[in-house]
């Protein structure tokens, strides 16, 4: 068994698990169309441009702008499956209320504080 390499991102570090969970630590940067476009190409490469659970350790970082905002979500679909977001308390649903103000994850979310229980919400999407 191999070890798996961290592949460091402009806005996230990525590791993917064995069993094929996508572990994203996020960086406390702020979000913009072009760092996102990026990150959506480095995680295609991750992945081999395979639809994968998202586990992401989730960092506050400045609020982007509605473009920002609207293209991330544009892209989520089509690079994860579902997104498991791990933080302190109240920080995940911050983020879902700004992001997703008045539509529904266009993905299935979950927030946690404990990431055991993340990664076991995330194995019914492998």
């Amino acid at each position: 068994m191999e070890d798996k390499q961290l592949v460091e991102g402009e806005i996230a570090d990525y590791l993917l698990t064995d069993d094929g969970i996508l572990i994203s630590y996020s960086k406390s940067i702020l979000r913009t169309v072009e760092n996102i476009k990026a990150n959506v190409e480095l995680v295609r490469k991750i992945t081999n441009n395979k639809k994968v659970p998202l586990l992401i350790y989730l960092k506050n970082s400045p609020v982007p702008d509605k473009e920002t905002r609207k293209f991330s979500t544009e892209q989520l679909p089509q690079i994860y499956k579902a997104m498991a977001m791990v933080s302190k308390p109240g920080l995940s649903q911050l983020i879902m209320k700004i992001v997703f103000k008045f539509k529904n994850p266009p993905i299935p979310m979950e927030s946690f504080a404990d990431d055991q229980k993340a990664k076991e919400w995330l194995k019914q999407f492998l």
